[in-house]
Protein backbone atom coordinates (compact mmCIF):
# COMPACT_ATOMS: atom_id res chain seq x y z
CA UNK A 1 0.00 0.00 0.00
CA UNK A 2 1.30 3.45 -0.94
CA UNK A 3 2.38 5.76 1.87
CA UNK A 4 1.01 8.79 -0.03
CA UNK A 5 -2.13 10.51 1.17
CA UNK A 6 -2.23 13.08 -1.66
CA UNK A 7 -0.56 13.06 -5.07
CA UNK A 8 -0.92 16.14 -7.30
CA UNK A 9 0.28 16.19 -10.92
CA UNK A 10 0.23 19.36 -13.05
CA UNK A 11 -2.99 20.58 -11.46
CA UNK A 12 -4.58 23.70 -12.95
CA UNK A 13 -7.80 25.67 -12.78
CA UNK A 14 -8.97 28.23 -15.33
CA UNK A 15 -11.82 30.66 -14.71
CA UNK A 16 -13.81 32.85 -17.08
CA UNK A 17 -14.18 36.57 -16.41
CA UNK A 18 -17.31 37.94 -18.02
CA UNK A 19 -17.45 41.53 -19.16
CA UNK A 20 -20.17 43.92 -18.13
CA UNK A 21 -23.44 43.38 -19.98
CA UNK A 22 -25.55 46.38 -20.96
CA UNK A 23 -29.08 45.08 -20.42
CA UNK A 24 -30.66 48.16 -22.02
CA UNK A 25 -28.65 48.30 -25.26
CA UNK A 26 -30.78 49.34 -28.21
CA UNK A 27 -30.75 47.58 -31.60
CA UNK A 28 -28.95 50.58 -33.15
CA UNK A 29 -26.26 50.47 -30.42
CA UNK A 30 -25.79 46.72 -30.85
CA UNK A 31 -25.42 47.02 -34.64
CA UNK A 32 -22.96 49.94 -34.26
CA UNK A 33 -20.85 48.01 -31.72
CA UNK A 34 -20.78 44.92 -33.96
CA UNK A 35 -19.69 46.95 -37.00
CA UNK A 36 -16.93 48.65 -34.98
CA UNK A 37 -15.34 45.41 -33.83
CA UNK A 38 -16.77 42.53 -35.88
CA UNK A 39 -13.84 40.15 -35.34
CA UNK A 40 -13.92 40.60 -31.55
CA UNK A 41 -17.67 39.93 -31.41
CA UNK A 42 -17.34 36.90 -33.68
CA UNK A 43 -14.50 35.26 -31.74
CA UNK A 44 -15.74 36.20 -28.26
CA UNK A 45 -19.49 36.87 -28.39
CA UNK A 46 -19.89 36.69 -24.59
CA UNK A 47 -17.20 39.29 -23.93
CA UNK A 48 -15.47 36.97 -21.49
CA UNK A 49 -11.79 36.62 -20.67
CA UNK A 50 -10.02 33.75 -18.96
CA UNK A 51 -7.31 33.53 -16.35
CA UNK A 52 -5.47 30.70 -14.63
CA UNK A 53 -6.00 30.75 -10.87
CA UNK A 54 -3.64 27.77 -10.57
CA UNK A 55 -1.41 26.00 -13.08
CA UNK A 56 1.30 23.32 -13.28
CA UNK A 57 1.22 22.54 -9.56
CA UNK A 58 2.70 19.18 -8.55
CA UNK A 59 3.55 17.78 -5.11
CA UNK A 60 3.11 14.70 -2.91
CA UNK A 61 1.95 14.54 0.70
CA UNK A 62 2.89 11.52 2.78
CA UNK A 63 0.49 10.08 5.33
CA UNK A 64 0.76 11.85 8.68
CA UNK A 65 2.45 14.97 7.28
CA UNK A 66 1.20 18.42 8.25
CA UNK A 67 1.79 20.59 5.17
CA UNK A 68 1.41 24.36 5.17
CA UNK A 69 0.34 26.31 2.08
CA UNK A 70 1.39 29.97 2.13
CA UNK A 71 1.21 32.84 -0.31
CA UNK A 72 -0.30 36.28 -0.81
CA UNK A 73 -4.01 36.84 -1.41
CA UNK A 74 -4.84 35.67 -4.93
CA UNK A 75 -1.92 33.23 -5.10
CA UNK A 76 -4.25 30.25 -5.61
CA UNK A 77 -4.28 28.72 -2.12
CA UNK A 78 -8.05 28.44 -1.72
CA UNK A 79 -8.46 27.23 -5.30
CA UNK A 80 -6.00 24.41 -4.63
CA UNK A 81 -7.82 23.31 -1.48
CA UNK A 82 -11.22 23.45 -3.18
CA UNK A 83 -9.98 21.12 -5.90
CA UNK A 84 -8.47 18.72 -3.38
CA UNK A 85 -11.78 18.78 -1.48
CA UNK A 86 -13.69 18.04 -4.72
CA UNK A 87 -15.62 21.31 -4.45
CA UNK A 88 -14.48 22.41 -7.93
CA UNK A 89 -13.23 20.39 -10.89
CA UNK A 90 -9.69 21.00 -12.17
CA UNK A 91 -9.30 22.33 -15.70
CA UNK A 92 -6.19 20.24 -16.22
CA UNK A 93 -4.00 17.81 -14.34
CA UNK A 94 -4.86 15.18 -11.76
CA UNK A 95 -5.05 14.83 -7.98
CA UNK A 96 -5.22 11.50 -6.17
CA UNK A 97 -6.66 11.46 -2.64
CA UNK A 98 -6.13 8.31 -0.56
CA UNK A 99 -8.38 8.51 2.47
CA UNK A 100 -11.46 10.15 3.92
CA UNK A 101 -11.32 13.95 3.58
CA UNK A 102 -12.69 16.53 6.02
CA UNK A 103 -12.65 20.10 4.75
CA UNK A 104 -13.05 23.43 6.45
CA UNK A 105 -12.95 25.90 3.57
CA UNK A 106 -15.52 28.58 4.32
CA UNK A 107 -17.88 29.30 7.16
CA UNK A 108 -20.89 27.02 6.76
CA UNK A 109 -19.44 24.83 4.00
CA UNK A 110 -21.32 21.53 4.03
CA UNK A 111 -24.05 22.82 6.38
CA UNK A 112 -27.71 22.91 5.36
CA UNK A 113 -29.15 26.21 6.62
CA UNK A 114 -32.61 24.78 7.36
CA UNK A 115 -31.26 21.94 9.51
CA UNK A 116 -30.35 22.33 13.17
CA UNK A 117 -26.81 22.15 14.47
CA UNK A 118 -27.49 18.62 15.73
CA UNK A 119 -28.80 17.48 12.34
CA UNK A 120 -25.85 19.04 10.53
CA UNK A 121 -23.39 17.16 12.75
CA UNK A 122 -24.96 13.88 11.64
CA UNK A 123 -25.19 15.06 8.02
CA UNK A 124 -21.49 15.92 7.93
CA UNK A 125 -20.60 12.61 9.55
CA UNK A 126 -22.64 10.74 6.93
CA UNK A 127 -20.88 12.67 4.15
CA UNK A 128 -17.58 11.54 5.63
CA UNK A 129 -18.83 7.94 5.47
CA UNK A 130 -19.25 7.43 9.21
CA UNK A 131 -21.85 5.22 10.84
CA UNK A 132 -24.43 6.75 13.14
CA UNK A 133 -22.96 4.85 16.10
CA UNK A 134 -19.55 6.43 15.43
CA UNK A 135 -21.08 9.91 15.36
CA UNK A 136 -23.03 9.18 18.57
CA UNK A 137 -19.76 8.47 20.40
CA UNK A 138 -18.28 11.81 19.28
CA UNK A 139 -21.39 13.98 19.51
CA UNK A 140 -21.07 15.22 23.11
CA UNK A 141 -17.39 15.97 22.59
CA UNK A 142 -18.17 17.98 19.44
CA UNK A 143 -20.86 20.06 21.13
CA UNK A 144 -18.70 20.69 24.20
CA UNK A 145 -15.79 21.84 22.04
CA UNK A 146 -17.99 24.19 19.98
CA UNK A 147 -19.42 25.80 23.15
CA UNK A 148 -22.86 26.27 21.56
CA UNK A 149 -24.80 23.68 23.59
CA UNK A 150 -27.67 26.13 24.09
CA UNK A 151 -28.23 26.48 20.33
CA UNK A 152 -27.50 22.97 19.07
CA UNK A 153 -31.19 22.41 18.19
CA UNK A 154 -31.54 25.78 16.45
CA UNK A 155 -31.46 25.94 12.62
CA UNK A 156 -27.98 27.00 11.60
CA UNK A 157 -29.34 29.75 9.35
CA UNK A 158 -29.83 31.69 12.60
CA UNK A 159 -26.21 31.20 13.69
CA UNK A 160 -23.72 34.03 13.67
CA UNK A 161 -20.53 33.56 11.64
CA UNK A 162 -18.67 32.81 14.87
CA UNK A 163 -21.16 30.08 15.86
CA UNK A 164 -20.93 28.58 12.35
CA UNK A 165 -17.16 28.55 12.70
CA UNK A 166 -17.17 26.88 16.10
CA UNK A 167 -19.47 24.05 15.07
CA UNK A 168 -17.87 23.57 11.64
CA UNK A 169 -14.38 23.25 13.11
CA UNK A 170 -15.58 20.96 15.90
CA UNK A 171 -17.21 18.63 13.36
CA UNK A 172 -14.21 18.60 11.03
CA UNK A 173 -11.68 17.98 13.80
CA UNK A 174 -13.60 15.39 15.83
CA UNK A 175 -15.14 13.14 13.18
CA UNK A 176 -11.65 11.81 12.46
CA UNK A 177 -11.15 12.21 8.70
CA UNK A 178 -7.89 10.69 7.52
CA UNK A 179 -7.07 13.95 5.70
CA UNK A 180 -8.01 17.32 7.19
CA UNK A 181 -7.98 20.36 4.87
CA UNK A 182 -8.22 23.74 6.63
CA UNK A 183 -8.38 27.11 4.89
CA UNK A 184 -7.95 30.52 6.52
CA UNK A 185 -11.26 30.35 8.37
CA UNK A 186 -9.96 30.44 11.93
CA UNK A 187 -9.87 34.22 11.58
CA UNK A 188 -13.64 34.20 12.11
CA UNK A 189 -13.43 33.04 15.71
CA UNK A 190 -12.24 35.08 18.67
CA UNK A 191 -8.65 34.85 19.89
CA UNK A 192 -9.49 32.38 22.66
CA UNK A 193 -11.27 30.02 20.28
CA UNK A 194 -8.47 30.34 17.70
CA UNK A 195 -6.03 29.19 20.35
CA UNK A 196 -8.31 26.28 21.18
CA UNK A 197 -8.58 25.31 17.48
CA UNK A 198 -4.82 25.45 16.98
CA UNK A 199 -4.38 23.21 20.02
CA UNK A 200 -6.85 20.72 18.59
CA UNK A 201 -5.11 20.78 15.21
CA UNK A 202 -1.84 20.07 16.96
CA UNK A 203 -3.51 17.04 18.61
CA UNK A 204 -4.86 15.90 15.22
CA UNK A 205 -1.38 16.16 13.70
CA UNK A 206 0.06 14.24 16.65
CA UNK A 207 -2.38 11.40 15.96
CA UNK A 208 -0.72 10.81 12.59
CA UNK A 209 -3.46 12.24 10.39
CA UNK A 210 -2.62 14.22 7.27
CA UNK A 211 -3.31 17.96 7.43
CA UNK A 212 -3.18 20.69 4.77
CA UNK A 213 -3.22 24.09 6.44
CA UNK A 214 -3.56 27.46 4.73
CA UNK A 215 -2.89 30.55 6.81
CA UNK A 216 -1.43 34.07 6.70
CA UNK A 217 -0.48 33.61 10.34
CA UNK A 218 3.17 32.64 10.10
CA UNK A 219 3.36 31.83 13.80
CA UNK A 220 0.61 29.22 13.43
CA UNK A 221 2.29 27.85 10.29
CA UNK A 222 5.66 27.39 11.96
CA UNK A 223 4.10 25.82 15.07
CA UNK A 224 1.76 23.38 13.35
CA UNK A 225 3.41 22.34 10.09
CA UNK A 226 6.55 20.40 9.22
CA UNK A 227 6.85 21.51 5.59
CA UNK A 228 5.37 24.29 3.47
CA UNK A 229 4.75 25.01 -0.17
CA UNK A 230 4.76 28.61 -1.41
CA UNK A 231 2.33 29.71 -4.13
CA UNK A 232 2.75 32.85 -6.21
CA UNK A 233 0.43 33.90 -9.05
CA UNK A 234 -0.98 30.38 -9.27
CA UNK A 235 2.43 28.67 -9.47
CA UNK A 236 4.28 26.68 -6.82
CA UNK A 237 7.62 28.41 -6.32
CA UNK A 238 9.15 26.49 -3.43
CA UNK A 239 8.78 23.59 -1.00
CA UNK A 240 10.88 23.47 2.16
CA UNK A 241 10.81 22.78 5.91
CA UNK A 242 8.40 25.26 7.51
CA UNK A 243 10.94 27.52 9.25
CA UNK A 244 13.00 27.79 6.06
CA UNK A 245 9.92 28.38 3.89
CA UNK A 246 8.56 31.10 6.19
CA UNK A 247 11.93 32.88 6.29
CA UNK A 248 12.14 32.70 2.50
CA UNK A 249 8.56 33.94 2.12
CA UNK A 250 9.12 36.91 4.41
CA UNK A 251 12.51 37.89 3.02
CA UNK A 252 11.82 37.67 -0.72
CA UNK A 253 9.26 40.40 -1.13
CA UNK A 254 6.18 38.22 -0.81
CA UNK A 255 5.15 40.52 2.02
CA UNK A 256 6.50 44.04 1.61
CA UNK A 257 8.58 45.19 4.56
CA UNK A 258 7.73 48.41 6.35
CA UNK A 259 4.34 49.08 4.78
CA UNK A 260 1.25 47.16 3.72
CA UNK A 261 -1.44 48.69 1.52
CA UNK A 262 -4.70 46.94 0.70
CA UNK A 263 -6.50 47.08 -2.63
CA UNK A 264 -10.23 46.54 -3.03
CA UNK A 265 -9.90 42.88 -4.09
CA UNK A 266 -8.01 42.06 -0.88
CA UNK A 267 -10.73 43.38 1.44
CA UNK A 268 -13.49 40.88 2.31
CA UNK A 269 -17.06 42.07 1.77
CA UNK A 270 -17.99 41.50 5.41
CA UNK A 271 -15.38 44.10 6.48
CA UNK A 272 -17.91 46.83 5.59
CA UNK A 273 -18.06 49.59 6.71
CA UNK A 274 -14.40 49.29 7.77
CA UNK A 275 -11.95 49.83 4.90
CA UNK A 276 -8.23 49.28 5.63
CA UNK A 277 -5.88 51.54 3.67
CA UNK A 278 -2.33 51.00 4.95
CA UNK A 279 -0.25 49.83 7.92
CA UNK A 280 3.19 51.44 8.30
CA UNK A 281 6.36 51.17 10.36
CA UNK A 282 8.10 54.56 10.62
CA UNK A 283 11.35 55.85 12.13
CA UNK A 284 11.86 59.00 14.18
CA UNK A 285 11.91 61.10 10.97
CA UNK A 286 8.48 59.86 9.94
CA UNK A 287 9.89 57.74 7.08
CA UNK A 288 8.50 54.31 6.22
CA UNK A 289 11.27 51.80 6.92
CA UNK A 290 11.75 48.05 7.06
CA UNK A 291 14.66 48.26 9.51
CA UNK A 292 14.77 50.21 12.78
CA UNK A 293 17.39 50.70 15.51
CA UNK A 294 16.55 49.17 18.86
CA UNK A 295 17.85 52.26 20.68
CA UNK A 296 15.33 54.53 18.91
CA UNK A 297 11.54 54.66 19.22
CA UNK A 298 9.46 53.53 16.24
CA UNK A 299 5.97 54.54 15.21
CA UNK A 300 3.23 52.21 13.97
CA UNK A 301 0.25 53.71 12.18
CA UNK A 302 -2.88 52.17 10.75
CA UNK A 303 -4.75 54.24 8.16
CA UNK A 304 -8.37 53.34 7.42
CA UNK A 305 -11.76 54.77 6.56
CA UNK A 306 -15.30 54.10 7.73
CA UNK A 307 -18.16 54.24 5.26
CA UNK A 308 -20.66 54.23 8.13
CA UNK A 309 -20.44 54.79 11.91
CA UNK A 310 -19.27 51.92 14.17
CA UNK A 311 -19.92 51.81 17.91
CA UNK A 312 -17.26 50.21 20.09
CA UNK A 313 -14.64 49.86 17.34
CA UNK A 314 -11.09 49.07 18.41
CA UNK A 315 -8.12 48.91 16.05
CA UNK A 316 -5.17 46.91 17.30
CA UNK A 317 -1.83 45.38 16.46
CA UNK A 318 -0.22 42.01 17.16
CA UNK A 319 3.57 42.03 17.26
CA UNK A 320 5.29 38.66 16.77
CA UNK A 321 8.67 37.30 15.88
CA UNK A 322 8.80 35.55 12.51
CA UNK A 323 9.11 32.28 14.44
CA UNK A 324 5.71 32.81 15.99
CA UNK A 325 6.46 34.16 19.48
CA UNK A 326 3.98 36.83 20.53
CA UNK A 327 5.65 39.98 21.85
CA UNK A 328 2.51 41.96 22.71
CA UNK A 329 -1.01 42.95 21.64
CA UNK A 330 -2.27 46.52 21.87
CA UNK A 331 -5.49 48.35 20.88
CA UNK A 332 -6.08 52.05 20.26
CA UNK A 333 -8.82 52.20 22.92
CA UNK A 334 -6.97 50.35 25.70
CA UNK A 335 -6.94 53.62 27.65
CA UNK A 336 -10.39 54.12 29.26
CA UNK A 337 -10.38 57.83 28.37
CA UNK A 338 -9.73 57.05 24.70
CA UNK A 339 -12.44 54.38 24.80
CA UNK A 340 -15.00 56.88 26.16
CA UNK A 341 -13.99 59.59 23.70
CA UNK A 342 -14.27 57.29 20.67
CA UNK A 343 -17.22 55.11 21.69
CA UNK A 344 -18.77 55.84 18.31
CA UNK A 345 -16.55 56.49 15.33
CA UNK A 346 -18.43 58.35 12.65
CA UNK A 347 -17.95 57.79 8.93
CA UNK A 348 -14.67 59.32 7.81
CA UNK A 349 -10.93 58.93 7.29
CA UNK A 350 -8.79 57.90 10.31
CA UNK A 351 -5.25 57.08 11.42
CA UNK A 352 -4.61 55.11 14.63
CA UNK A 353 -1.00 55.66 15.68
CA UNK A 354 1.21 54.41 18.53
CA UNK A 355 4.89 54.50 19.50
CA UNK A 356 7.06 51.59 20.66
CA UNK A 357 9.63 53.06 23.04
CA UNK A 358 13.37 52.83 22.52
CA UNK A 359 15.39 50.05 24.16
CA UNK A 360 12.54 47.54 24.13
CA UNK A 361 12.89 45.11 21.22
CA UNK A 362 15.81 42.72 20.80
CA UNK A 363 17.48 42.28 17.44
CA UNK A 364 15.66 40.13 14.92
CA UNK A 365 12.87 40.03 12.37
CA UNK A 366 9.31 40.80 13.40
CA UNK A 367 5.85 40.57 11.85
CA UNK A 368 3.01 42.96 12.56
CA UNK A 369 -0.64 41.94 12.36
CA UNK A 370 -3.68 44.22 12.49
CA UNK A 371 -7.20 43.71 13.81
CA UNK A 372 -10.34 45.86 13.67
CA UNK A 373 -13.23 44.60 15.77
CA UNK A 374 -15.96 45.26 18.29
CA UNK A 375 -15.21 43.13 21.34
CA UNK A 376 -17.20 39.87 21.30
CA UNK A 377 -19.59 41.30 18.69
CA UNK A 378 -17.86 41.32 15.31
CA UNK A 379 -14.42 41.21 13.74
CA UNK A 380 -14.47 43.51 10.74
CA UNK A 381 -10.96 42.93 9.44
CA UNK A 382 -7.78 41.04 10.29
CA UNK A 383 -4.45 40.56 8.57
CA UNK A 384 -2.26 38.42 10.82
CA UNK A 385 0.93 38.98 8.84
CA UNK A 386 0.63 42.44 7.32
CA UNK A 387 4.09 43.97 7.75
CA UNK A 388 7.61 42.63 8.24
CA UNK A 389 10.50 44.65 9.67
CA UNK A 390 13.94 44.21 11.22
CA UNK A 391 15.39 45.52 14.47
CA UNK A 392 19.08 46.50 14.37
CA UNK A 393 20.81 46.26 17.80
CA UNK A 394 23.65 48.70 17.09
CA UNK A 395 24.28 50.70 20.25
CA UNK A 396 22.05 48.48 22.40
CA UNK A 397 23.14 47.55 25.96
CA UNK A 398 25.82 44.86 26.09
CA UNK A 399 26.93 45.15 22.47
CA UNK A 400 30.57 45.15 23.61
CA UNK A 401 30.07 41.39 24.04
CA UNK A 402 29.62 39.60 20.73
CA UNK A 403 26.84 37.26 21.76
CA UNK A 404 23.14 36.91 20.92
CA UNK A 405 20.81 37.86 23.75
CA UNK A 406 17.91 35.50 24.50
CA UNK A 407 14.35 36.75 24.40
CA UNK A 408 12.36 39.21 22.31
CA UNK A 409 13.07 42.24 24.50
CA UNK A 410 16.37 43.95 25.25
CA UNK A 411 15.58 46.62 27.87
CA UNK A 412 18.09 49.16 29.13
CA UNK A 413 17.74 48.56 32.86
CA UNK A 414 19.09 50.87 35.55
CA UNK A 415 21.72 48.70 37.27
CA UNK A 416 23.64 49.71 40.37
CA UNK A 417 26.82 48.09 41.68
CA UNK A 418 27.39 48.64 45.38
CA UNK A 419 30.46 47.55 47.28
CA UNK A 420 29.97 46.77 50.98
Amino acid sequence: MSNLAIKVNDLGKQYKIFGEVNRYQTLREKITETLRSPLKNLLNPTGSESFWALRNVSFDVERGLVLGVIGKNGAGKSTLLKMLSRVVEPTEGRAEIHGRVGSLLEVGTGFHPELTGRENVYLNGAILGMKRSEIDKKFDEIVAFSEIEQFIDTPVKRYSSGMYMRLAFAVSAHLEPEILIVDEVLAVGDAEFQKKCLGKMSDVAGEGRTVLFVSHNMSAVTRLTKECIILEHGKMTRRAPSAEAVDYYLSHGYEKGGERSWIADEIPSDAYPFKPIALRVMNTKGQVVDSVRSIEPLTLEMEYSLNAPITGLRVGIYLMTVRGDYVFTSFDTDDPEQFSRHTERKAGHYISRCTIPADLLNEGRYTLGVNASVFRVKRYFQDANAVVFNVNPTGAPGMHWVEPRQGVTRPRLDWQIVEK
